[in-house]
């Protein structure tokens, strides 16, 4: 929100954080912009009200003979002039926020919306400038609903669409799971980062959700895939690396390094490599590798 005016600041009635109303006001400004205007509009009305009179008489003289026509024509040119000089003076008090009908120089900043101050650029009896050189004084914002904006790769793009579900994680509430919607996915992509922005919404009833919190987004593909799932204790680490037993044959095993994405409720989920669906492994690769290793003693 800015001021059209420019002048001083007599009366600031919110700060930054609280909430507002729609159509509060929020300050109050001093106006020698608007002062001025008010100025230039009565003279206009003034102006408007001598030659409407003017013409009156001059139409008066012509019915009765008493006239030339053209000093008809010149009295109707003026009052169509003073007229339109009416019409543009109050069109600038309106835009600078004053109302013709009643003159004040003071410039009343209300709010356009319900919702809450998330930026103030204004201190108390601080001098405001002209519109083109001063920043927003405020920015309201409803945040009965809020924006979650997060970067997706470009090689995971194409598993993002428009209306997918997100579960939201926040720093804030490690303990709970916010559900979105995708709302916009960015047609930019960040050159450095290689990603574009995706933007999601979740309601915020509750108002629990502030601007400028770190968020972690988990947003779940619509293309069905399959992944290599094996018992978790059929895997075990042994310097640092994961490790697993597969069958060869009849009573041969071989040891394979393989790589884990996490652990699911089925058991430890695996990239592509060394096993593929359908290899057999040994189920407990600890007690087995205990085993073998006590025989050959």
């Amino acid at each position: 929100m800015t001021s059209q005016g420019s002048g001083r600041v007599v009366d600031l009635r919110v700060r930054l954080g609280d909430s507002v109303a729609k159509g509060q006001i929020l300050l109050s400004i001093y106006s020698a912009d608007l002062a001025g205007a008010f100025s230039d509009y009565q003279k206009a009305v003034a102006d408007e009200r001598l030659s409407r009179k003017a013409l009156d008489r001059a139409q008066l003289l012509y019915s009765r003979g008493a006239l030339a026509q053209k000093d008809l024509e010149v009295a109707e040119g003026t009052e169509d002039k003073a007229k339109v000089d009416v019409q543009n003076t109050e069109h600038r008090v309106r835009v600078l926020g004053g109302d013709p009908a009643h003159p004040d120089s003071v410039i009343e900043l209300r709010s356009p919306i319900a919702g809450t101050i998330v930026e103030q650029n204004v201190a108390g009896f601080e001098g405001i400038k002209s519109l083109d050189n001063s920043p927003n004084l405020f920015t309201v914002a409803d945040l009965s609903q809020v924006w979650v904006v997060c970067d997706v790769y470009e090689n995971d793009l194409a598993e993002v669409n428009l209306g997918d579900p997100v579960e939201i994680s926040l720093n804030a509430y490690p303990d709970k799971r916010y559900q979105g919607t995708v709302a916009d996915i960015s047609r930019v992509l960040d050159p450095n980062l290689r990603s574009a922005k995706v933007r999601i919404v979740l309601a915020n009833s509750d108002g629990a959700l502030r601007p400028n919190m770190y968020a972690v987004a988990t947003l779940r593909s619509r293309k069905l895939q399959s992944h290599l799932v094996i018992p978790a204790t059929a895997m075990m680490r042994l310097q640092d690396k994961d490790w697993v037993f597969r069958r060869e044959g009849q009573n041969q095993f071989r040891k394979l390094e393989v790589h884990s994405t996490g652990a699911t409720a089925e058991g430890q989920e695996l990239q592509d490599g060394a096993l593929k669906s359908g290899d057999e492994v040994v189920a407990n690769a600890l007690e087995f590798s205990s085993a073998m290793a006590e025989s050959k003693e």
